[in-house]
């Protein structure tokens, strides 16, 4: 474990906890420490990464921080609206990056993406239609990074099982389980906008939003998947 993924697995800890406890000052010095964190192990370990996708990267982290910036207070619609503008971008850097390595859309993969980006947008535009545009768009920033992530050419090695490559020794192999990840998260913030009630059952929603996005990013970020050739890994 390299020392600043551990320092990332760290900060991602206590910010779960203090969003399951409710200590948002806690959140304020942990959470913004998460993507930094990330982005200091690509300058420190990514010198196998070319010069733009290692720009990109960085550029898609920064966009990231701002974002968790804003999503501390996730029930202020006005920071989850810029918040989702920000993870746009960095869901755009993603697909950028996805891109530049050959991924493209395949109907099988994008097929139910679709189906749950529709979905989610016909539940947000009758139940909060304050926030459905802006968070439907996000949606359809996060669906494209999510197919593209999940092109079996990304990960040669990798068997494919619905539509999802299924991890090996090949770290480019985990970037479909990361978007999958990143998927499930923006889901659950959806359903936690719309159904949480109670003070509990927002905090322990957010803790699982939280697990599930720092799970996410520790597996798209990793620059051992952004490297112009993967060594394999034990």
């Amino acid at each position: 474990m390299r020392v600043f993924r551990a320092g990332f697995l760290a900060a991602a800890a206590v910010t779960v906890y203090a969003a399951v406890t409710g200590r948002e000052k806690v959140q304020w010095i942990a959470k913004p420490l998460m993507m930094p964190l990330l982005a200091a192990d690509v300058v420190t370990e990514g010198a196998d990464i070319e010069r733009t996708d290692r720009a990109v990267l960085l550029g898609s982290l920064g966009a990231a921080t701002l974002g968790d910036i804003l999503l501390i207070d996730p029930d202020n619609d006005r920071r989850l609206i810029a918040g989702a503008s920000s993870f746009a971008v960095m869901q755009t850097g993603y697909s950028a990056l996805w891109l530049r390595k050959g991924a493209r859309p395949h109907a099988e993969v994008a097929l139910p993406r679709l189906g749950a980006w529709l979905g989610a947008a016909a539940l947000l535009r009758a139940k909060a239609p304050g926030v459905a545009a802006p968070l439907t768009a996000y949606g359809a920033t996060l669906g494209t990074a999510g197919v593209l992530a999940s092109d079996p050419a990304l990960a040669p090695s990798a068997k494919t099982v619905a539509g999802v490559n299924i991890p090996n020794f090949d770290p480019r192999s985990r970037l479909g389980l990361g978007a999958l990840l990143f998927t499930v998260s923006d889901g659950l913030i959806v359903l936690r906008r719309l159904f949480a009630r109670t003070e509990r059952s927002r905090g322990l929603a957010e803790a699982v939003i939280l697990t599930t996005y720092a799970a996410a990013q520790f597996l798209l970020a990793d620059p051992k998947a952004h490297a112009k050739a993967v060594a394999p890994m034990a």
